[in-house]
């Protein structure tokens, strides 16, 4: 039964994440979190300068780490950016660097008693981690971080398009399966 609140608490939806109202937004960002392209630019963009000045103040993030701002002009009051892997092959470690960013995330977002927070898919534009693998790490270690975070009552994965949305609906099928 247990297993299944879970799997209740995970949504998949295609869109911009910059217009979700979500208490938070996860960033995949850089490690000097300063903005970049992709949903990096875009979250900065739409969050207003304000959020430029604050990460200048927080010295920058590891790869598996996650680090907590305002959301500024955004809907979402915080915005938690997290630092994935460059894909390397997959012998370097990418998959535990991956897993961390949701994990890092997912505890920043039970300190500060989010409630509902949506994630984009990390690693799977610039850095090139293959998104089948993204989607299977990122949907078992949020279903993981569920099970002892009662208070998160809504994780949305905002899918860029449609294969990403369909290898995100695929690793959601696995864990319904299990």
């Amino acid at each position: 039964m247990v297993h299944m609140m879970i799997k209740n608490r995970i949504q998949l939806v295609t869109g911009d994440i910059t217009s979700l109202v979500v208490d938070a937004i996860v960033n995949a960002a850089n490690t000097s979190l300063l903005g970049g392209g992709g949903v990096d630019g875009a979250i900065h963009r739409a969050a207003g300068p304000e959020l430029l000045q604050e990460c200048k103040t927080i010295g920058g993030c590891a790869t598996g780490q996650a680090k907590l701002t305002k959301g500024y002009q955004l809907s979402a009051r915080y915005i938690i950016h997290t630092v994935g892997p460059v894909w390397r092959g997959g012998a370097k470690g990418e998959a535990k660097l991956l897993a961390s960013c949701y994990a890092a995330s997912l505890k920043l977002a039970q300190t500060h008693q989010i409630e509902s927070i949506a994630f984009p898919a990390i690693s799977c534009g610039a850095y090139g981690f293959p998104i089948s693998q993204a989607a299977m790490i990122a949907i078992k270690q949020t279903a993981s971080c569920l099970e002892s975070y009662a208070g998160l009552k809504q994780v949305i994965f905002v899918c860029y398009d449609g294969s990403i949305f369909s290898a995100y609906q695929q690793a959601l099928d696995v864990l319904n399966n299990e």
